[in-house]
């Protein structure tokens, strides 16, 4: 491992001042992802700046029903938090989908979402990898790619973004708090991921030393009833192939309204928009539920490779989401 230099400022002001100055510097907070980067040598901070102490750990009520999530909290304790199982237990339940017990009680409200891919190619720096140095190539593509994206990929990059907990606040129409050096700003969730397009080393819109310190989530009632289903290879500590994050508010039965998104087959948690629009105002049957599952995935390209490919996950994914669907729908009868 690079050595590095390691500082802890009194406050996150000082912190954000602190990595916007150092194009090499990262902040580290529960590290779980950060560390074996480190290990592994896929980055080589000159700077580790330590926000663990800087940022809340309090999950505060806000205004009509929301709730704050401090960017210190930790996944085990956002996910034993009764608001936010009884408000929203599809984050709940994607919290618990997640990694192992040891790594939850480590991970951070912050850092989660911020976590990079998981694609073996990223990960071994002998191998070319447009999102570990840009221009290099990718060597995924006819590779192994059962894991990776069907959707939004690239030429230039065909991972898939890992975290179960994003796709559950892209569903929730969460909003990121963040502090840079020019002050606060607002982005929602949805818009905080990039495509790869051309340049699949930016993961995010932040900036380099915008810091995370807060997430909202707003009051939603139909998110009391809402589910997250993960689809993996075994029954622990294993990455989704795919995951279904939704709510879905039925009356008279007809689908009134739904938010929906997908994790494991794309670059980002996937708001599956397209999706949600055929849905609404339709009887909540299977029919519904199968041409909401097509309308998505009308533009999904499979990718092939060494080990059989991805094409799987197209059907896969649909069936998943119709289980979801129907599951809410009973639940709402």
């Amino acid at each position: 491992m690079k050595p590095f230099t390691y500082r802890s400022p009194a406050d996150a002001a000082a912190a954000v001042r602190a990595v916007s100055a150092d194009p090499d510097a990262a902040f580290l907070a529960g590290g779980t992802n950060l560390v074996d980067h480190l290990k592994l040598g896929v980055i080589e901070p000159d700077l580790l700046v330590d926000v663990t102490a800087l940022t809340s750990a309090e999950i505060i009520d806000l205004d009509g029903g929301g709730l704050r999530v401090g960017a210190g909290v930790r996944n085990s304790d956002l996910a034993a938090d009764h608001r936010v199982r009884e408000r929203y237990p599809a984050l709940a339940q994607a919290l618990l989908a997640g990694a192992s017990g040891q790594l939850r009680n480590m991970a951070t409200t912050g850092g989660n979402p911020l976590q990079r891919t998981r694609c073996v190619y990223f990960q071994d720096v002998t191998r070319p990898c447009n999102k570990r140095e840009p221009g290099s190539g990718c060597s995924a593509i006819g590779g192994a790619t059962r894991g990776h994206a069907v959707l939004g990929a690239s030429e230039h990059c065909i991972a898939t973004h890992p975290s179960d907990m994003a796709v559950a606040l892209a569903a929730l129409d969460a909003q990121v708090n963040v502090l840079g050096v020019e002050g606060e700003r607002t982005i929602p969730f949805v818009d905080l991921h990039r495509l790869p397009q051309d340049h699949p080393e930016q993961d995010t819109v932040l900036a380099h030393g915008e810091l995370i310190t807060a997430i909202d989530l707003p009051p939603l009632p139909m998110a009391r009833r809402s589910r997250y289903r993960k689809v993996r290879d075994r029954a622990s500590y294993a990455f989704a192939l795919v995951s279904v994050a939704a709510a879905l508010e039925v009356a008279g039965g007809v689908v009134r309204d739904c938010r929906i998104a997908f994790g494991g087959v794309a670059h980002t948690p996937w708001r599956a928009w397209r999706a949600e629009e055929v849905l609404r105002g339709t009887v909540a049957e299977e029919r519904s539920y199968q041409a909401a599952a097509e309308a998505e995935l009308a533009d999904a390209r499979p990718q092939h490779g060494i080990d059989g490919g991805n094409g799987f996950k197209i059907p896969l994914l649909t069936r998943t989401l119709v289980a979801v669907l129907r599951e809410l729908a009973t639940a709402e009868a």
